[in-house]
């Protein structure tokens, strides 16, 4: 690394005695030196990969290895951008035009970075990686001012040609901001244990805010939202030397203020299932929480690996708090599920992935098939006549993997609220059910034990409907399902169990639009063929 950064720096000293005063046997010299960087940083590279694959490595050296090999390609990015500007400048008749020498002192501001580059990798300086990723503000701004002067001479002058070498020169100037940003984020990610952008480490530090210092944290992926929040473990020591858990999610300011939202409002209408805000911070567009670290293991964990006595006193701690939710959050207020209205958004994202499992309309031997999405408008306007006669407060996401159990205690937390309101119970049970289904594993043994999970959850429910004297909600939750087992398809590549559970969606929907109107309490789905395969 020592050498290739001392290589980068006579490069770039040499590019900015070109620009200084632009002469063809410099721009040669730059030229020449293609070969220097791009075999030191393959060096570096390949002797990272070979690091990577010994088998004693620990996570934290495997990602200083990947931060190391990202600062390698990032110097050698450099090297060809400073070759590629030089070419189009070259390409540029009236000098006078390049205006050569305000490209000067950004490029004396990116020598001078680069100089703290092994400084802050040996010393993991978390202040100094910042600096160097701040530069890339003083690049863009050098940018934009030289942009606007291109674009105006281009107005005042027949050389246009020249002009737009000149623009093509700058832009590749431009670009060793981003590279400069890009060994800024490795350094970052090296220190605190997790890959990281540049903004994004902005955001934990606010959320962290005296709370700890780099070297304190340890940063551990956990997940990655289809909406693009992305979710970490972060361990740090507290004021008193104590180790503290918490979950770092960071993402779109919407969707992280909904998640706060719903958290805040668990804990107001049903306090102990959700986790305790740490802390919230916003930034422009961005936003993030801190929230408690939840113990214990997840519902599709405990359903693929747990023993069947741990899952059934699971299932059993799950049963006892909805319930318990539902009676005590319960209200007189009717409540839309609008599942048809959902899946009909959904239906496009569905095609796309599966454009052969949801054919229109066929017509076999003068019999017509409605196609999937002439069924659903049909029972979008069934549906509408049947609103639940109450509300209780819903999770609003309740896949197995948003459901927590932890043994010791014995008890239910939630996570992932950003959903949470009052609305149909039928909500939540529907997509707890197919959640379930829809893991794509194959072994019969765990197929069976995914079924009774699913079967257990509606048998509860149904009793729950009972009492209530709920006299729809076998048929609700049938349009649920159908909802359910159709939209969940965007998400499954296999497309042979795409297509058993758009089938089941179809086989639901025409089971339910084929009752009369005003039977429909009368509705029931053969609940265990439809969940064992």
């Amino acid at each position: 690394m020592s050498f290739l950064l001392a290589e980068l720096d006579g490069q770039i000293t040499r590019l900015i005695t070109y620009f200084e005063d632009p002469k063809s046997d410099v721009a040669i010299q730059i030229m020449q030196r293609a070969g220097y960087s791009n075999n030191l940083a393959g060096r570096v590279r390949k002797a990272c990969l070979a690091a990577m694959l010994l088998k004693k490595n620990s996570e934290a050296r495997r990602l200083h290895l990947q931060g190391i090999d990202t600062v390698a390609r990032n110097l050698d990015f450099m090297s060809r951008l400073g070759r590629r500007a030089v070419d189009q400048a070259e390409r540029v008749q009236r000098t006078k035009l390049l205006r050569a020498a305000t490209y000067v002192p950004p490029l004396k501001l990116v020598r001078s970075t680069m100089a703290g580059i092994q400084g802050a990798l040996d010393a993991r300086d978390s202040k100094l990686a910042v600096k160097i990723g701040q530069v890339r503000t003083d690049i863009t701004q050098f940018h934009d001012q030289l942009f606007r002067t291109y674009t105006r001479d281009m107005v005042d002058t027949k050389h246009t040609e020249d002009l737009a070498f000149a623009l093509i020169a700058l832009n590749e100037v431009a670009r060793m901001g981003e590279a400069l940003q890009g060994i800024s984020e490795a350094i970052l990610s090296i220190n605190i244990g997790q890959n990281v952008q540049f903004e994004r480490y902005f955001t934990l530090r606010s959320v962290l805010a005296g709370l700890a210092n780099d070297d304190e944290i340890n940063l551990k992926p956990l997940a990655e939202t289809r909406s693009g929040s992305v979710i970490s473990s972060v361990s740090l020591q507290d004021g008193k030397g104590r180790s503290v858990a918490a979950v770092f999610k960071d993402g779109d300011r919407r969707k992280v203020k909904e998640e706060r939202v719903g958290v805040k409002s668990w804990n107001s209408v049903y306090p102990g299932v959700a986790p305790e805000i740490l802390s919230y911070e916003k930034n422009g567009r961005s936003a993030a929480l801190l929230i408690e670290h939840l113990e214990g293991q997840t519902f599709e964990d405990l359903v693929l690996g747990g023993t069947d006595a741990a899952l059934e006193t699971a299932q059993k701690a799950l049963h006892k708090t909805v319930r318990d939710i539902w009676r005590t959050t319960l209200t007189q207020e009717p409540a839309e599920m609008r599942a048809m209205d959902q899946l009909s958004k959904r239906m496009e994202d569905v095609v796309r992935l599966h454009p052969q499992l949801a054919p229109g309309t066929k017509s076999i031997n003068g019999t017509v098939l409605p196609g999937i999405n002439q069924l659903i408008m049909q029972a979008r306007a069934r549906e509408a006549a049947l609103p639940a006669p109450f509300s209780v407060y819903i999770h609003g996401d309740f896949n197995l993997d948003n459901v927590i159990y932890d043994a010791v205690a014995c008890n239910i937390r939630f996570i992932d609220l950003h959903r949470s309101r009052y609305m149909d119970y039928v909500q939540d049970v529907s997509v707890f059910m197919v959640s379930n289904y829809r893991l794509q594993v194959l072994d019969a043994g765990t197929r069976r034990r995914i079924a009774r999970v699913a079967t257990d959850m509606h048998a509860m429910a149904a009793k729950f409907a009972k009492r209530q004297k709920d006299t729809t909600f076998e048929y609700r939750l049938a349009l649920g399902l159908a909802r359910s087992f159709a939209s969940s398809t965007r998400f499954v590549v296999d497309k042979y169990h795409a297509r058993r559970m758009l089938l089941r969606s179809r086989f639901i929907l025409e089971s339910a639009l084929a009752v009369p109107v005003g039977r429909e309490a009368r509705f029931k789905l053969p609940m265990k063929d439809l969940f064992n395969d």
